[in-house]
C-alpha cells in the first residue's frame, strides 16, 4: 500500500519538477509501462534500462513477477538501471527499495558510458529514453568505438537510433526489448533509415504500437512503442505472406506485427487519456495470438470479444496486420503502422510538427554539405582530366 501511495507522490514530483520536459524526458504514463510489461513478460533473468528515470519499469515488472511466478522478485529477476540526473537516480533507488525489489542503479551518461558491461546478456530491456536528444558528440572515442552501435553512428544531430541500437545489442539470443521512441523515428531518412533496415534484416523487430496522443501528462504528443524480439524463429519460407491469407499467423524472422492503437483508449479528463483494463488485456493478447500463444482474455472483454470472436489472430483493418519484410521493403522499410492497417493519416494539430521539421532540416544540411563534397570532387577530377 505504502508503495502505491509512494508511486502516486513520485507521478506527481516528476511531473511538476523542473527539467520534466528536458531534452525530450517524459514521466512515462503507467499505462504504457504496463503494456510494454504485457508484451515482453520480464518474469526472470537480468532486467535492464539504460535511462531508468525512477525506476518506474521495475516497479512495474515486480508486479508482473509477482503476478506471474511463483517466486520472490529477487529471486526471479536482477535489476540495472542508468539514469543521468542526480535526483532521478537517488529516486529511483528509493522507489526500489520500497517496492522490496534489489537493484543496482547507477548515475551515468549513457551515451558516454556503459557502466553495467551488460551488451549480449540482458534476457529484457524496457526504456522510455529522452526523445530527439541532439549535440551527442560523436567524436568521442568512446562513442567511435562503442561495441553496443553494430549497425554505426546515425549521421543526423539525433540520438534516437543510438538508444535503438543499445536496446538491440544488450539483448542475450533469447532476449526481449520494449521501449517508447518518438513517432518520427519510425520513417526517419538518410542515415537512420539504413540502421533502421540492418535492425529489420535481423529479424529481432517483433512489433510496432502506434500510440494516440495525451498519454503523457506534461505535454501532447503521439509516440511509438517498439518491441525487439531475439528469439523469433528462422522463417521456414522466405516467401511466407501475412496471417490475412491465412488461418494462423506466422510468427518468424520475416514478419512484423503492425498495431495501430491510436483510437484504442479511454478518455481520464480533457487533456488524458490511457488504457482501460479490457484494453491492455485485449492489446497484450494480440501479440500473444501473433507469438501462437493461448490469448487468455476474460470472458467479459468486451473490446476484445467484438475483434477477435474466435479467440484466434486476423489482421483487422485499421488496427492490426503481420507483414512481410517484403511488404517493409517495398514501403521503403517504413515502420509506421498506419502504412499497413489501412488507416491513412491525416493532419494532427497535436503532432510536434516543429521537432520533425528540425530534423528534416538537419537531414537537409547534411545532404547539402555532401553535394558540396561531391561538386568538388567533381570539379578536381575535371581538372586533372584537362
Amino acid at each position: 500500500m505504502f508503495g502505491r501511495i509512494y508511486e502516486y507522490f513520485l507521478m506527481k514530483f516528476s511531473m511538476q519538477g523542473a527539467g520534466a520536459q528536458e531534452g525530450g524526458e517524459f514521466f512515462t504514463p503507467p499505462s504504457l509501462v504496463q503494456l510494454i510489461v504485457n508484451f515482453i513478460e520480464p518474469d526472470h533473468g537480468i532486467i535492464h534500462d539504460p535511462a531508468c528515470g525512477s525506476g518506474g519499469m521495475f516497479v512495474q515488472t515486480g508486479y508482473f513477477v509477482k503476478t506471474h511466478t511463483n517466486k520472490g522478485i529477487n529471486e526471479a529477476i536482477t535489476c540495472y538501471g542508468t539514469e543521468q540526473k542526480t535526483n532521478n537516480t537517488k529516486l529511483a533507488k528509493i522507489n526500489l527499495a520500497i517496492h522490496g525489489i534489489e537493484g543496482k542503479i547507477i548515475e551515468a551518461n549513457s551515451f558516454y558510458s556503459d557502466p553495467h558491461n551488460l551488451a549480449g546478456k540482458c534476457d529484457f530491456v524496457m526504456a522510455n529514453p529522452p526523445f530527439n536528444v541532439n549535440k551527442v558528440d560523436k567524436g568521442k572515442d568512446f562513442v567511435k568505438t562503442d561495441p553496443r552501435l553494430p549497425f554505426g553512428l546515425p549521421k543526423a544531430d539525433n540520438a534516437n537510433y543510438l538508444w535503438m541500437q543499445y536496446f538491440y545489442s544488450y539483448l542475450n539470443d533469447t532476449g526481449r526489448a520494449g521501449f517508447v521512441m518518438a513517432s518520427s523515428a519510425t520513417d526517419a531518412g538518410h542515415s537512420e533509415k539504413l540502421i533502421r533496415q540492418q535492425l529489420i534484416e535481423t529479424g529481432a523487430v517483433e512489433c510496432i504500437v502506434s500510440i494516440a496522443n495525451n498519454f503523457f501528462y506534461t505535454r501532447s504528443l503521439p509516440c511509438h512503442l517498439w518491441f525487439y524480439n531475439r528469439a523469433k524463429e528462422k522463417p521456414q519460407n522466405s516467401k511466407a505472406k501475412s496471417s490475412s491469407k491465412s488461418n494462423s499467423p506466422v510468427h518468424d524472422q520475416n514478419t512484423i506485427l503492425m498495431l495501430d492503437a491510436r483510437n484504442t483508449y479511454r478518455k481520464v479528463t480533457t487533456t488524458i487519456n490511457d488504457f482501460d483494463d479490457d484494453q491492455l488485456e485485449g492489446l497484450s493478447a494480440i501479440i500473444k495470438m501473433y507469438r501462437g500463444e493461448d490469448p487468455k482474455v476474460r470472458k467479459d472483454n468486451v473490446w476484445f470479444k467484438e475483434r477477435f470472436p474466435d479467440s484466434r489472430y486476423q489482421d483487422i483493418e485499421g488496427l492490426c496486420k503481420i507483414v512481410t519484410r517484403t511488404e517493409v521493403e517495398e514501403n521503403d522499410w517504413s515502420l509506421t503502422p498506419g502504412r499497413y492497417v489501412g488507416v491513412v493519416s491525416t493532419l494532427d494539430e497535436d503532432f510536434d510538427y516543429q521537432a520533425r521539421l528540425m530534423e528534416i532540416q538537419a537531414e537537409l544540411d547534411e545532404l547539402n554539405a555532401e553535394a558540396v563534397d561531391l561538386s568538388e570532387t567533381i570539379s578536381n577530377n575535371l581538372r586533372e582530366l584537362i
